[in-house]
């Protein structure tokens, strides 16, 4: 079967699908995140101490991730993100048991592990079944599964709260989620592309790549410039650059889903269900900026809306910091919206030329993924000595930082010739 040869409605209900499957993800990310508070109490763990456990599901994530793409190839997507849901299934009844029963952070530390395996592998498989998804549609639909995503945090952390309040231990939440969670995969993966697709879309990929490598073989007069082909996209300026900005986005972000339902816990002294709370604003308007950024974009242009962007996320944690009690709530929201687009217009910028996207986006995803790798512990240890809630000027210091390089991930200059021509001083 060619990919000419299925029909538009199979398509849409591939979409549909991977719409579901983004969502889902969401829900199983945010039952862990939004328990921690709960299992830091639980296990007694100093702020270092988290950290360093937090450090193994980050792990587990960067260690499977590398090898999901060559997976998924060889035995299809389904069949991957199948495996990282059963992995995922173990991890979360490995964490709850090690919260509830062992009361063992080393326990706790190996479901972590398993739980990144496991989402690291569904996470890459389900974005490469959306790029296929999306070039068979012929339209950009790529920020609205990964809004899908951020819904399906909110109305998990949402449930986290209320099971917070409700003083649920965490082996059922847990386990009982993604029970739930995988069961629903399941049976909204059966509407995924057939696996002939995926190999076409696969050889569509292998010859693209097998082209840019000629056109740079061919090169040999010396003139081609940082984008050419010829070059390794690790050693690209703008390439690295890129990387910078989707680290920052990522740690800004990471951080609030590690540590921000911690911060108001302790820092502002509120319940754990509060906390939750808190974290569930951050991913609500998290998700608001999400849907509402592709129009932000297209009217204002990357680079002006990240530089709002990012400034909106240091008044934000600003107001977590040192506002009041409600204060701090209107600072989650705020900080939500300003990290909100760094990662996926990181990663559009990365794969502005098509022929080098694959190379390039795989150099960027690597810096930024980084950040979630760094961030636990180093917040951690900050923590320890500064207290949480101070920690987290870390996000406001690098919001600022990034500022200088966000030139970065402007649009190519040949973008501007589909619309009226104006003076290039016009853009701000």
């Amino acid at each position: 079967m060619t990919t000419t040869a299925l029909p538009r409605e199979r398509v849409v209900a591939a979409r549909t699908a991977v719409f579901v499957v983004f969502a889902l993800a969401g829900i199983a990310f945010a039952t862990w995140a939004s328990r921690i508070a709960d299992a830091k109490a639980g296990l007694d763990l100093s702020a270092g101490q988290l950290g360093a456990t937090l450090f193994a599901m980050s792990a587990g994530s960067m260690l499977a991730m590398p090898s999901t793409g060559r997976i998924a190839e060889r035995y299809g997507v389904v069949s991957t993100i199948r495996v990282g849901m059963l992995i995922g299934i173990v991890g979360f009844g490995v964490v709850g048991a090690g919260v509830d029963l062992a009361e063992s952070r080393l326990v706790v530390a190996a479901g972590l592990f398993l739980i990144g395996s496991g989402v690291g592998v569904w996470d890459v498989a389900m974005n490469l079944e959306g790029a296929s998804v999306e070039r068979l549609l012929g339209k950009t639909v790529m920020p609205q599964f990964h809004a899908a995503f951020s819904g399906g945090t909110v109305v998990s952390a949402l449930i986290g709260s209320g099971m917070s309040w409700a003083s649920v231990p965490l082996l059922p939440h847990l386990l009982g989620s993604a029970l739930l969670v995988t069961v629903g995969g399941f049976v909204a993966m059966r509407a995924f592309l057939p696996r002939e697709v995926e190999d076409a879309e696969h050889e569509k990929d292998k010859a693209a790549e097998a082209e840019a490598r000629a056109e740079g073989a061919e090169r040999a007069d010396g003139t081609a410039s940082a984008a050419s082909p010829a070059r390794s996209a690790w050693l690209e300026p703008r390439t690295l650059l890129i990387g910078l900005v989707v680290l920052v986005a990522a740690f800004t972000e990471g951080t609030a889903n590690d540590w921000l339902a911690v911060a108001f816990v302790e820092g502002h002294d509120l319940p754990t269900w509060a906390g939750v709370l808190a974290f569930a604003t951050f991913l609500s308007f998290m998700t608001i900026g999400r849907l509402l950024g592709t129009r932000w974009l297209d009217t204002y242009g990357r680079v002006p809306v990240l530089r709002a962007t990012f400034v909106l996320a240091v008044l934000g944690s600003l107001l977590v910091i040192f506002g009041s009690d409600w204060m701090a709530f209107i600072g989650a929201a705020v900080w939500g919206v300003g990290v909100s687009l760094g990662f996926p217009v990181g990663l559009s910028a990365s794969a502005d030329d098509a022929k080098r996207a694959p190379a390039r986006m795989s150099v960027v995803a690597t810096i930024g993924y980084f950040a979630f790798i760094a961030g636990p512990p180093a917040l951690g240890f900050l923590g320890d000595h500064v207290g949480v809630l101070r920690s987290l000027l870390a996000v406001g210091t690098m919001a600022l930082l990034v500022q200088l390089i966000l030139e970065s991930v402007r649009e190519p200059a040949t973008a501007a010739t589909t619309a009226e021509a104006e003076p290039a001083r016009g853009r701000g």
